[in-house]
């Protein structure tokens, strides 16, 4: 019991959660995911980590890919309705939603469904008796809808499905335990409360804190560009790992990394303490983050990286690049779109930030703030560096 509960944010009930537990058969154990974006980043390894102690502990897991939920878009959280993706989108991203998520559970006990194959075969009958088992007074209990009702923001009739139906999965699987962050906690009780008015024995709901980003204030998110990508390189990943503040240290360990309960412990009663140095703690816990998604060994690679670039000030590994370059009208390179087009930007306003910050180097000089245009030649088989760590090495 104290590994499941360990980093939890709340267990309701968590009396019936034991119950369940000393019965000693395997629970199923359910976390819905909706594929909005095709990138994992730490924020949502939290709760499949905790998914994956399950596992260990013998428990049947089921990761349930929102393909029909999805084409309504979870409203928690958000102060605007989502916008509609397509269901070709939805299709890709679920597709590389799961191959990350084996990264952290164990792919031969994990049972993935899509729940399309329930919610989209619904008649008109069908749904009018499942949404009459919800009152618009209780749905409006919901803080996003509430807060959105009384600054009287718009709110779309469709967006009220939403929980409904994460609570019909609950009742297609029977679960025992659903899994969430500390934002779907609405959905995840009505999940309980549908599986008791159709006679089942109710899930508990299971929640985890969210994870702050790099920043150190907000959760972590792409929108707010202070995440860790589980698709990140190595190198990336560790010196994004070693940027966080000092006070999510013990957090990061505890949600993120793969070190035994009593190690986690340790490394909070050292920080307390202040006898524990959290620079060195921020290595290894870099260390083993990446160990965890690149392989054994690559964190020590990472950190030889890390430090030739910040202790030896050598340039840092770079992707080599073949590229054409194409002059615009005035011969001239747009160097936003060159940023993008090789990897080192999202997009042409990003680099255009990222060069009004000096964080572009050309061949090591750096190139001047609101300098977006360049001669062909600067930029021919150079070496281009974004920030300390992102590099690129373009080849005719």
């Amino acid at each position: 019991m104290n590994v499941i509960l360990s980093g939890t944010s709340e267990v309701v009930p968590e009396k019936e959660l034991r119950s369940k537990l000393e019965k000693g058969t395997p629970l199923t154990i359910k976390m819905g995911v909706d594929p909005t974006s095709p990138d994992l980043h730490l924020g949502h390894a939290v709760p499949l980590r905790k998914m994956r102690q399950f596992q260990d502990l013998g428990h049947n897991v089921v990761l349930i890919i929102g393909d029909g939920t999805a084409l309504i878009g979870d409203p928690s959280g958000r102060d605007t309705t989502r916008p509609t993706l397509s269901e070709e989108e939805i299709k890709e991203n679920a597709e590389t939603y799961v191959s990350q998520a084996m990264k952290i559970l164990d792919p031969e006990k994990t049972k993935v469904l899509y729940n399309g194959a329930w919610i989209k075969p619904l008649s008109l009958k069908d749904m009018l008796s499942l949404l009459s088992n919800f009152t618009v007074a209780r749905i409006l209990e919901r803080d996003d809808f509430s807060k959105r009702f009384k600054e009287n923001q718009s709110i779309s009739l469709h967006e009220f499905l939403y929980p409904v139906l994460q609570a019909f999965d609950s009742v297609q699987i029977k679960a025992d335990v659903e899994m969430g962050g500390t934002d779907q906690i609405f959905n995840l009780l009505a999940g309980r409360a549908l599986m008791e008015k159709e006679g089942l024995e109710p899930q508990i709901a299971l929640t985890m804190p969210l994870l702050e980003g790099t920043d150190g204030v907000k959760k972590m998110s792409k929108s707010y560009k202070n995440y860790i990508g589980l698709t990140d390189s190595a190198s990336d990943m560790f010196g994004k790992v070693m940027s966080i503040q000092d006070e999510l240290i013990s957090k990061y360990y505890r949600l993120t990394s793969t070190f035994p309960l009593d190690k986690i412990d340790a490394v909070e009663k050292g920080l307390a303490d202040k006898s524990a140095d959290p620079y060195v703690l921020k290595r290894e816990l870099a260390k083993n983050i990446v160990d965890l998604y690149h392989g054994e060994g690559e964190g020590e690679k990472a950190e030889a990286a890390f430090d030739a670039v910040f202790k030896e000030h050598k340039r840092p590994e770079a992707k080599t690049i073949k590229l054409e370059l194409s002059p615009n009208e005035k011969g001239n390179i747009y160097v936003p779109a060159l940023l993008k087009e090789v990897g080192l930007a999202n997009s042409a306003g990003e680099a255009r930030r990222l060069i009004d910050g000096s964080g572009i180097k050309i061949n090591d000089i750096p190139l001047p703030p609101k300098t977006y245009e360049v001669t062909p030649e600067q930029v021919e088989e150079a070496f281009i560096q974004a920030g300390k760590r992102r590099a690129v090495q373009l080849q005719n």
